[in-house]
Formats: structure tokens, sequence, C-alpha cells
């Protein structure tokens, strides 16, 4: 879902001699996160609704075990939801604070297209693949 929200925004083309992160592009990026959050609030909303519709007992266990099985999926789904919306929240507030764009480990800038295509991320490229290295090496 976020990436179909993103498609809806024309990506942010900086002005020669912009500064990174400007208050344009901070605004660009708050825009694109309150539209995520919107939507994900009118999923979690509508999910709600069709599980309260959906809310039958059936008799044949086969089906109430198929009923329970799609419900647990959905609760699963709204709680990655919900806490994509707390993520956004800590963004948001990471924008007011002038502290958006720039990596958590390294200090250095994010970049525009990245950020773009998710911009919830908080890692550079580099941070970011580095830890995925850790993650496969701490599995094996």
């Amino acid at each position: 879902m976020q990436l179909e929200q993103n498609k809806k925004i024309i990506p942010y083309e900086p002005k020669e001699g912009e500064d990174y992160m400007s208050p344009e592009q901070l605004a660009h990026f708050r825009r694109i996160l309150e539209n995520i959050k919107k939507e994900l609030a009118r999923e979690i909303d509508r999910a709600v609704h069709a599980m309260q519709d959906d809310a039958t007992v059936f008799a044949d266990p086969n089906d109430r075990a198929s009923q329970e099985s799609d419900m647990a999926l959905e609760l699963r789904n709204r709680d990655r939801e919900r806490k994509l919306i707390k993520k956004i929240d800590e963004i948001i507030t990471k924008i007011n604070s002038d502290e958006y764009g720039y990596c958590d480990k390294c200090g250095i800038e994010i970049g525009l297209r990245r950020l773009e295509a998710r911009p919830t991320a908080t890692l550079c490229i580099d941070c970011k693949t580095i830890d995925e290295i850790r993650e496969k090496q701490m599995a094996k």
C-alpha cells in the first residue's frame, strides 16, 4: 500500500542551490507521510467493519477454522499497519525537529530518492546494507 500511495506523489525536484532538507522538502515529505497515515487509518477502519460484518458462527468446524485463519491474518496485517502509523508519527516528530533525512547511525544525508521510495527510512543505504548483512550472518 505504501508504494501505491507514493506513486500518486510527484517526485520532489530540488531547485538549483537548494539546501538538503529545506522547508519545502520537509513539507513535501510531511505530505507524503500524512497521506500514507490517512490511507492506513482508512484501511484499518475498513477492515474492522468488514470483520464485524463477517463475524458469523459457523456450525461446520472447517468453515469456522477458515474464518478464524482469515481473521488472524487480517489482525496481523492491521497490527503491521498500526506499527507503521506509530513509525510515521515518530518520523513526523523528526521532521518537526529538523532531524529528518539524516542517517541515525552515521549522520550523512539519506537522499531524496531513497526517502521518496521509503519515507520512513532512518538509515542511509550503506548503513542499511551493513545491517542486512549482519542480520543474514546472525541467522546462520
